[in-house]
C-alpha cells in the first residue's frame, strides 16, 4: 500500500471470521501472496497484480489476538469509523445508518485489497480468492467493491475528470526522487508504526512487537461521486465552457488536468499538469495569500494547507484509491447507477493525522475563518453552507452548495507487516 501501483482495475472484499481456526487458516494462505514494499518497487513491471491484507480491532480479536495486544491499540481503531462518526462530520445521508456492505458492522473483520493491471487478472485473482472461501467455510464475504478506471482516463482520474492523486508525501528512505513542493521527505514513523516520526517518537503501540513494526492505520472511505449533479452545478453557474471549467478548478484547487491554480489562474495548463517535478512546485502564503487565483477554502487546499499552517507535515496522509461504478458519458444525466472512489488514507495516528484532517480541514465551517463552508468535493454538504471565491473588487458566494458527493461507507483498519501477518497466522488459542 505504502508503494503505488500502475492498477487499472481491481477489488475490495470485506470478510467476517466465525471462527479463530477458519481466520487464520485462510491468512495462511493468503500470506504467500501479499508483497513487500521493495518487492513491489523492484517487480512493478512484472507482476499484473498487487495485493494487501488489513484488520478491524474486532477482527483482530476473532483471530484469536489476546486481550492484552488488543487493549494496546489506540482508542480510535478499538472504538472503529462507525462509532466516531460525529468527530468526523458523517452525519445526515453520510451517518452510518445509510452505509453499505456491512461497512458499520462488528462483524466486519477484514479486508483483501487487490490492485491488478487490467481486468483478465482481475477475474483471475477473484476466481482464485473464491475457491479459498470454498476451502475455508468459517470465512464468509459481506460484500465486495469491484474497481475499474474511468473511460477514457487511466487509473489516474476520478468520475469527475480530475486528475488524481496528485500530491503525495514521499517517505525518507523510500529511493524516490525528491519532488519540488512535496514537503521534503518525511521521517517513516509518520506513516510506518516502529520508526521515529518528524519528532522523533516511535510509536509504543501495539503490543507485541511482532505487530508494531511496520504495520500502518488505514482509514478506508468509499464516496459516491453525483457526476450529474456536479455538472449541472457548473452548466448553471458558470460563465459558458470555459467558465465551467474554471468553477471546477476553484472548487478543487486544480485544473482537472492537475494543474494547480497558484500556476496557472486563468487557464488549463496540461503539459504542467502532467509534469510531476512542476506541479508541486508552489506554495499559498507567499504565492497566492489572499486565494485569488485558489480559494482558501478549495479542496486541494484545504488537504493540504502547504505554509499556511503551522508544522504540515505532522498531518500528512498517504493516499490510495481506484474508482468504481461505469464512467458516465458527457451528455447524458444522471442515471441514478452508483460510481465513485473506494480510497484508503494511510497514516500511524488517525487521530493526529485522519481525523483531524477530517475534523479540522474537510468539515470545519471556521476552516481559514471562512465561517460558513465544508470541503465543497468530499465535505459533508446538507444544502446549508458555502463556498466563496475571493475576487476583486467583488468576491464570489456560492449559496446553499449541493452535495457533489456521499459517504456509502467506511472503517478503520489495521495493515500488518509481514512478519506481522506471518505472526496472526499462528496464533493459538
Amino acid at each position: 500500500m505504502l508503494t503505488g501501483t500502475p492498477h487499472l482495475t481491481g477489488r475490495y472484499e470485506f470478510l467476517s471470521f466465525a471462527t479463530p481456526e477458519a481466520g487464520r487458516g485462510w491468512l495462511a494462505e493468503m500470506v504467500p501472496l501479499v508483497q513487500s514494499a521493495t518487492d513491489v518497487r523492484e517487480t512493478v513491471n512484472v507482476f499484473n497484480r498487487w495485493v494487501n491484507l488489513a484488520f478491524t480491532w474486532s477482527g483482530l480479536r476473532a483471530l484469536g489476538l489476546d486481550e492484552a495486544s488488543l487493549a494496546s491499540f489506540p482508542d480510535e481503531f478499538r472504538e472503529g469509523m462507525a462509532s466516531r462518526a460525529d468527530i468526523l462530520g458523517d452525519t445526515g445521508a453520510a451517518a452510518p445508518e445509510h452505509w453499505v456492505g456491512g461497512l458499520a458492522g462488528d462483524d466486519l473483520h477484514a479486508i483483501v485489497i487487490l490492485f491488478a493491471r487490467d481486468e483478465q487478472e482481475r477475474v483471475r485473482c477473484v476466481g482464485e480468492h473464491d475457491a479459498l472461501l470454498t476451502r475455508c467455510p468459517g470465512v464468509r464475504s459481506l460484500s465486495h467493491l469491484d474497481l475499474a478506471a474511468t473511460a477514457p482516463f487511466e487509473y489516474d482520474h476520478d468520475h469527475f475528470g480530475y486528475r488524481d492523486p496528485v500530491s503525495q508525501p514521499q517517505i525518507e528512505g523510500s529511493g524516490e526522487a525528491l519532488i519540488p513542493g512535496a514537503g521534503g521527505y518525511l521521517a517513516p514513523g509518520e506513516f510506518i508504526l516502529g520508526y521515529p516520526d518528524e519528532e522523533g517518537l516511535v510509536s509504543n503501540h501495539p503490543a507485541p512487537e511482532a505487530l508494531s513494526r511496520n504495520g500502518s492505520y488505514l482509514a478506508y472511505r468509499r464516496l459516491e461521486e453525483h457526476v450529474g449533479v456536479f455538472r449541472d452545478y457548473l452548466k448553471q453557474n458558470g460563465e459558458g465552457a470555459e467558465g465551467e471549467e474554471l468553477l471546477a478548478a476553484k472548487f478543487m484547487g486544480r485544473w482537472r488536468s492537475g494543474a494547480p491554480l497558484v500556476l496557472a489562474p486563468e487557464h488549463d495548463d496540461p503539459e504542467l499538469g502532467a509534469d510531476q517535478m512542476r506541479n508541486n512546485d508552489f506554495d499559498y502564503g507567499e504565492m497566492d495569500p489572499h486565494g485569488y487565483a485558489c480559494p482558501l477554502g478549495s479542496h486541494a487546499r484545504r488537504l493540504n494547507p502547504r505554509d499556511t499552517e503551522p508544522n504540515p507535515n505532522r498531518r500528512r496522509l498517504i493516499r490510495r484509491s481506484g474508482t468504481y461504478g461505469p464512467a458516465l458519458p458527457e451528455g447524458v444525466a444522471d442515471d441514478g447507477v452508483e460510481r465513485g472512489v473506494g480510497m484508503f488514507l494511510i497514516c500511524a495516528s488517525l487521530v493526529r493525522q485522519f481525523e483531524f484532517a477530517q475534523n479540522v480541514w474537510i468539515n470545519d465551517t471556521a476552516f481559514q475563518e471562512l465561517g460558513n463552508e465544508h470541503d465543497p468535493i468530499c465535505g459533508t454538504q446538507d444544502g446549508t453552507l458555502d463556498f466563496t471565491i475571493p475576487k476583486r473588487p467583488i468576491r464570489r458566494v456560492h449559496k446553499g452548495l449541493p452535495a457533489f458527493t456521499t459517504l456509502r461507507g467506511g472503517a478503520y483498519f489495521f495493515l500488518p507487516g509481514l512478519n506481522a501477518l506471518r505472526y496472526l497466522s499462528t496464533l493459538k488459542d
